[in-house]
């Protein structure tokens, strides 16, 4: 008896595949070579020297710090907002699930024009906040909350279907069998919430490592204390110098690249041991 071959709802995977090569050659890596190109032009130490002074370090240290800060924050309270909209009925709940998105909606500049309306010292919320020492707009800290802004809708998305498909009977029954809810949540769904947290958080601080138009207005862009290095580089560019500014994106780029790939190799690892658990699981019963 003769298999019939399996059919694919896109023919062709020769075809299809060159398509996507060229896609991405045209639009990423054409691109992001021409520009490791042109840094080779510098020398060794042309380049050295631009990339380390301390104009280029303080914004390193702003954008990849703040970035950071905001990724984590947005991780837990995305993931306490995720389960809130998922596990709970309440009035207005169709209202907030619209909200979440609002970040995806609303240009940049509007963003941070509107955070920064709020949080200067005359502002809504920063007339409170000035009296108890906490200065918001036109410091680091107005950074982190312009970039936990735009970067809390790729969190709760990433949760929010992971844990629809965790069914209410798996708690139930860790509680049957004598679990905490401390140890229902950190040995039963946070193992399976783990690796879509992980993407959320990538997906943020990512978003928040190259983020330009709702820090500018919030940042203050001080050199040295709060100018984020998108800034830097533009910054370069209206003072023709292009060597500059091509050798901070470089190094943007290969910082970058790093994190992200350390961070997906960290989810992969992260998600075949939790499926290899499963495996042994299967097999002990």
């Amino acid at each position: 008896m003769r298999h019939s071959s399996s059919r694919r709802v896109l023919p062709g995977f020769g075809l299809s595949l060159g398509y996507a090569l060229v896609y991405l050659s045209l639009l990423v890596l054409i691109p992001l070579g021409g520009l490791v190109a042109r840094s080779t032009q510098l020398s060794p130490d042309q380049f050295w020297d631009i990339a380390t002074s301390s104009r280029a370090l303080a914004a390193y240290k702003v954008s990849f710090g703040c970035a950071l800060l905001a990724a984590v924050v947005n991780a837990v309270f995305g993931l306490i907002v995720a389960w809130v909209l998922v596990r709970y009925e309440f009035f207005g709940k169709k209202l907030v699930d619209a909200f979440v998105d609002l970040p995806f909606a609303l240009p940049t500049a509007v963003a941070g024009i509107t955070l920064t309306t709020l949080y200067a010292n005359t502002g809504w919320v920063g007339r409170f906040l000035e009296p108890l020492g906490i200065k918001v707009a036109f410091t680091p800290l107005g950074i982190v909350v312009a970039l936990i802004f735009i970067g809390i809708p790729f969190v709760v998305r990433t949760v929010q279907p992971v844990i629809e498909d965790i069914e209410a009977e798996v708690e139930e029954a860790a509680a049957t069998l004598g679990a905490t809810r401390w140890q229902t949540f950190t040995r039963v769904l946070f193992p399976a919430l783990f690796p879509a947290l992980l993407t959320g958080f990538t997906l943020a601080f990512a978003r928040a490592v190259g983020e330009y138009g709702s820090v500018i207005f919030i940042a203050g862009n001080m050199p040295m204390v709060s100018e984020i290095t998108p800034l830097l580089i533009i910054s370069k560019l209206e003072q023709y110098d292009l060597p500059g500014a091509i050798v901070l994106a470089v190094v943007m780029l290969v910082i970058s690249f790093v994190l992200l790939l350390t961070i997906n190799l960290l989810q992969w690892w992260t998600a075949n041991r939790h499926s290899g658990r499963h495996v042994d699981a299967g097999a002990q019963a």
